[in-house]
């Protein structure tokens, strides 16, 4: 029989939103957790996971040498990538590694344990979860530690409303006249609450977009951070200190955390969205968790935290204490 080790692995790729889910759920599940980034390459990376057939060759040397027995009891995986590699661990493991996948592996999820989907996506199984949105590790322990880290964001104007931006995607231009029309809106919400605007740009932001932001709310009292050069990454303390969060409608990820915070949530979507997003954002108005950004929300709202709601399940399913 294989040796086992008892930790659980997260393997993902770069994402950072993928690593995130993974990390979220693979800690509450009471074992060792080992991050593993992986980037498989070509063929497999283009058919992943359908792709199987001499999957070993899937990862360079180096790489294959840390996906290796002892095998874990649990492999937690996120996005298309990671999904080979916890397909092919139940093989290798000879079945001792339970696997769990998040996100839609667009193939049956019986070659899983346990597969986690968002509502969204529309997948249904005996052995799929179907959370309202992305796994995050927001809870009221982790935004007390926020708060602890970020003292100093206690002491700008209140209401403190967070800006949260994403980037471009297909049905989403984020062009200029859509910059223009956020950035009134922005405007006009300071103006009816007073406050602070903490605006923070991600990975996908294009700077001019991050740039346009700075320039057109610099009298605005507040923070603007578009990345290292504006010094450490301040999103957990906004999150944190947050009276009111506005979030770019693009990413599942930002605006799953910022309803797990308990403060009213606003997007900005003129246009229709493409399908999950529009499904998505429909739950998410129908539970009252999201609003439009010139809607007059109440300023608390009950937090959407499924995570350890999931962890609990998977622990059932994977006979874990």
């Amino acid at each position: 029989m294989n040796a086992l080790r008892e930790e659980c692995w997260a393997i993902t790729d770069q994402a950072a939103g993928n690593q995130r889910q993974a990390l979220a759920l693979a800690e509450r599940l009471g074992l060792p957790v080992r991050p593993l980034l992986l980037e498989p390459r070509g063929p497999w990376a283009w058919l992943a996971p359908r792709l199987v057939l001499g999957g070993e060759m899937a990862l360079v040397r180096a790489d294959r040498t840390r996906l290796a027995a002892p095998w874990p009891r649990v492999a937690i995986g996120c996005g298309r990538a990671a999904a080979l590699f916890t397909r092919m661990l139940r093989t290798w493991s000879d079945g001792v590694t339970r696997t769990v996948q998040i996100l839609d592996p667009r193939i049956d999820p019986k070659h899983w344990d346990v597969v986690v989907a968002p509502r969204h996506d529309g997948l249904a199984g005996a052995n799929v979860l179907t959370p309202l949105g992305s796994l995050n590790p927001v809870d009221e322990e982790w935004l007390s530690d926020a708060r602890d880290a970020w003292p100093q964001l206690a002491e700008l104007p209140a209401p403190r409303i967070g800006v949260l931006l994403g980037g471009p995607r297909r049905g989403l231009a984020m062009d200029n006249a859509w910059t223009q029309a956020f950035v009134n809106g922005l405007r006009a919400m300071h103006r009816r609450r007073g406050g602070s605007l903490l605006v923070l740009a991600s990975r996908r932001t294009p700077p001019r977009l991050a740039g346009a932001l700075r320039n057109a709310t610099d009298d605005i009292p507040g923070l603007r951070w578009a990345g290292p050069a504006d010094g450490p990454n301040p999103y957990p303390g906004v999150l944190a200190w947050a009276d009111r969060l506005v979030v770019t409608a693009d990413s599942v990820n930002m605006l799953s955390e910022a309803c797990a915070v308990g403060c009213a949530v606003h997007t900005f979507a003129p246009d229709p969205l493409p399908g999950k997003h529009a499904r998505f954002h429909h739950t998410l108005r129908e539970a009252g968790l999201l609003h439009p950004l010139d809607a007059d929300a109440p300023d608390r709202q009950p937090p959407l935290r499924e995570t350890e709601r999931i962890a609990a399940t998977v622990r059932q399913r994977l006979g874990l204490r």
